[in-house]
């Protein structure tokens, strides 16, 4: 039996291929592994920045490709379809971190009624979050296109959701505007959705002149401006800058232009790709990544047990019947789909209304 792996060249995302390294059968697993066939998963320009910065992030370590190529991450869900684990029935549903492909063997550890971890030596050094696997068998919330929503929009929305929390936490650096770059993404527009929700800050919209009609129509931004007009937004008040597009040359004209007045400037997603090794120094706050695993540790010390999972979910309960409107999940099955979606998603040609569900099994 084999698996169908979509890969491509680490250091040109353009290039990729199919392969179909050999699977083991069910009843040759070892002890407590499970195998699993991929059913579904969502594929959005978070999973380029994955891509991007994988060998920063080591995302490209946690399913083993080929010398020079990877398999790109993607948030899905899997049948199982063998199990030598005792408290692991075949035929569950498994929501997760999944490769694109068509198949995964997932070492089991710490099961428990609501989930598992997949314990692969490999796959130990990103971030626990990336290695758990909810078990959502018979959960409505999951099915269906409640899944594909979830697919789409949870692992970023949890990201929007840590950083509308840490900027309250740190009472915005003293701005009452936070200005989103990149706003017709998925991440930027649940953040921009929490934001919104906020008493005296007011939530600004950078975006291609393409976008202005659906960021406008998300009613989350209370202004938008285009990209050759940021230099027209006032200065006079402090700013907060959220960037998600990584776009090395806007993020110097806003520095530029607000100066002293930009009092924070953090970097979370790179979906313009335009991100230089070597920027100069710039006025106003240093820009800095913000790491989630970091205020998701921090948030779980101090909230204690299940105090993430309960406000989180309080938020994604108030935002699911939102993304209907916002989103139209698109279906594509098939390797040669699943190649045009890829490139298409690379080359940034997926409308921002739209949301991929993919499955490489014909």
């Amino acid at each position: 039996m084999n698996s169908t792996d979509f890969i491509v060249v680490r250091n040109d995302l353009q290039q990729c291929k199919l392969i179909e390294p050999a699977l083991p059968d069910a009843a040759a697993l070892p002890a407590d592994a499970l195998l699993v066939k991929v059913t579904r998963f969502a594929l959005t320009a978070n999973n380029i920045t994955y891509a991007v910065i994988g060998e920063q992030l080591k995302y490209w370590r946690l399913f083993p490709a080929p010398a020079d190529y990877g398999i790109i991450p993607v948030w899905g869900f899997g049948e199982v379809i063998g199990s030598k684990h005792p408290n692991v029935a075949v035929g569950e549903t498994l929501f997760g971190y999944f490769p694109m492909a068509t198949h995964l063997v997932i070492e089991a550890a710490d099961v428990s009624k609501r989930g598992l971890r997949d314990a692969a030596a490999h796959r130990q050094e990103v971030s626990p979050v990336y290695n758990a696997y909810a078990r959502v068998s018979g959960d409505p919330t999951y099915a269906g296109r409640n899944g594909d929503y979830r697919a789409l929009l949870l692992p970023l929305f949890m990201l929007s959701f840590l950083v509308d929390d840490f900027l309250a936490e740190n009472e915005f650096y003293g701005a009452r505007r936070v200005m989103l770059s990149s706003a017709s993404s998925k991440t930027a527009f649940g953040l921009a959705h929490l934001l919104h929700k906020r008493n005296g800050i007011k939530v600004i919209g950078l975006t291609s002149k393409g976008n202005v009609d659906f960021v406008n129509s998300l009613g989350c931004y209370d202004e938008v401006v285009t990209y050759d007009a940021v230099t027209a937004l006032p200065q006079a008040e402090p700013v907060a800058y959220v960037d998600m597009a990584g776009n090395s040359a806007l993020r110097e004209t806003l520095h530029r232009h607000f100066g002293a007045q930009m009092v924070y400037s953090g970097r979370i997603g790179l979906t313009h790709r335009a991100s230089e090794p070597d920027e100069p120094a710039l006025p106003g706050a240093k820009p800095v990544w913000f790491f989630a695993p970091d205020q998701i540790r921090k948030r779980a010390k101090e909230w204690g047990p299940g105090g993430v999972d309960q406000r989180f979910g309080a938020a994604w309960t108030e935002l699911a019947p939102h993304l209907p409107d916002w989103i139209k999940v698109i279906e594509r099955r098939g390797p040669a789909a699943v190649r045009e979606a890829y490139l298409d998603t690379l080359q940034g040609r997926v409308p921002p209304d739209q949301g991929l569900i993919l499955s490489l099994a014909e």
